[in-house]
């Protein structure tokens, strides 16, 4: 049955493996959600017993195939609600995800799919994170984190995490946005069309580029 509550701890744990590799913990899981560990060992618990995660006990939390597909279901509305409002209602990029938090949960599959193809079926949303197809499926290049990129490394910028607003409006004033083409000077520099830019604090943990 629909639960948004269950929709959001299966889109918090998809979202956690997507740019990376490690497995997300319960704890880790709490901190994510802003709930006690308490609840979550107990929510955990009962995902398991429906069949959508696997975990042991102080263990990490798995999605089984149905917790993917139900994931992948939900983080799709909520990308292409992002995409939407980016597009059709000119809302900026820092500003949508608290607004498809809500919508999400709210429209039903039909609109859905209404604004699917009202947009041409996007593979990306405004942040550069894939919006899984219909059938659960995605598709992304490789990929190096901001950070872990060599001096001279060029890419273009794939995604941009939406954790923090005020981080995306400061990349935006620096000119760092998704489909830019950069060149890395440190951790802390970039290069966009050939000026150096100083980047903000946070920022060689929250950009992805091409690798």
């Amino acid at each position: 049955m629909p639960s948004p509550a269950i929709d959001d701890y299966l889109k918090t744990i998809y979202h956690h493996t997507e740019w990376q590799d490690e497995r997300i913990t319960p704890s880790q899981l709490a901190v994510e959600l802003g709930l006690a560990p308490s609840s979550v060992t107990e929510m955990v618990q009962k995902l398991a017993a429906q069949g959508l995660v696997s975990h042991r006990p102080y263990g990490p939390i798995t999605l089984t195939e149905a917790g993917e597909r139900r994931a992948a279901a939900i983080v799709r509305r909520h990308r292409l609600v992002e995409t939407w409002l980016v597009r059709e209602f000119g809302y900026a990029w820092d500003e949508v995800h608290d607004e498809a938090e809500i919508l999400e949960h709210a429209i039903s599959d039909r609109f859905l799919e209404r604004i699917a193809e009202r947009l041409g079926d996007p593979a990306f949303d405004p942040h550069g994170d894939a919006i899984p197809d219909a059938a659960g499926q995605v598709r992304r290049e490789r990929f190096v984190l901001l950070r872990d990129a060599a001096a001279g490394h060029e890419g273009r910028v794939l995604r941009v995490s939406d954790r923090d607003p005020a981080l995306l409006r400061s990349l935006e004033d620096a000119g760092i946005d998704v489909g830019r083409t950069v060149r890395v000077v440190d951790a802390a520099t970039v290069a966009v069309d050939g000026t150096e830019a100083v980047l903000p604090e946070g920022a060689a943990d929250a950009v992805w580029l091409t690798a």
